[in-house]
């Protein structure tokens, strides 16, 4: 019988940071590629026990940059050179000094902007309520004095029973399987 269509994954409950990290840097060890780790603050190592490699947020927003403060610009020169060019004072119609500050907010504008929804679109989010909330435990301990491992069912190597033995391996307080909506 296959879980997955019902099971998001299964979830372990650590008390210590330091079980966590342990935890994480086993289960990637063990070949679990989509797995997650939840702490009440910053694990400094975590990261890095579970391999996690950069994300595309900074790139998102150099590009966002790029496209706010080149938009800007070449619209400037349009409106000032092609479309309704003035003769002010003498200047040339391609007066590139004056389009600077409109030039740097909209370069700050479309990086802020690119960084937010990049960061959200990567973040799946808005999600409204995370199956993980359906885990009583979870809800209880996950923000104040717990940590806890999520093996999801996405993973080529999850198998419900395989996954739960293997987690209770490693000396967790709790495992749970966790329900989908």
């Amino acid at each position: 019988m296959d879980h997955r269509s019902h099971t998001y994954g299964v979830v372990a409950e650590f008390e210590t940071a330091e079980q966590l990290i342990q935890a994480a840097e086993r289960t990637r060890l063990a070949g679990y590629h989509a797995f997650e780790a939840y702490a009440p603050f910053p694990v400094e190592g975590l990261a890095e026990a579970m391999a996690l490699k950069r994300n595309a947020v900074p790139l998102i927003t150099l590009i966002g940059g790029l496209l706010g403060g080149l938009g800007g610009f070449f619209f400037q020169y349009w409106v000032s050179v092609i479309a309704y060019p003035l003769n002010i004072g003498g200047r040339p119609y391609n007066s590139w000094p004056a389009f600077i500050p409109v030039t740097f907010e909209l370069t700050v504008l479309g990086a802020s902007l690119s960084a937010v929804f990049g960061m959200l679109a990567l973040n799946g989010l808005p999600r409204p309520h995370h199956p993980l909330f359906n885990v009583d435990r979870f809800a209880k301990h996950a923000t104040s004095d717990r940590f806890f491992l999520c093996i999801e069912s996405s993973d080529p190597k999850f198998s419900l029973s395989d996954s739960l033995r293997f987690l209770k391996s490693l000396n967790a307080v709790n495992v749970s399987e966790v329900e989908d909506d």
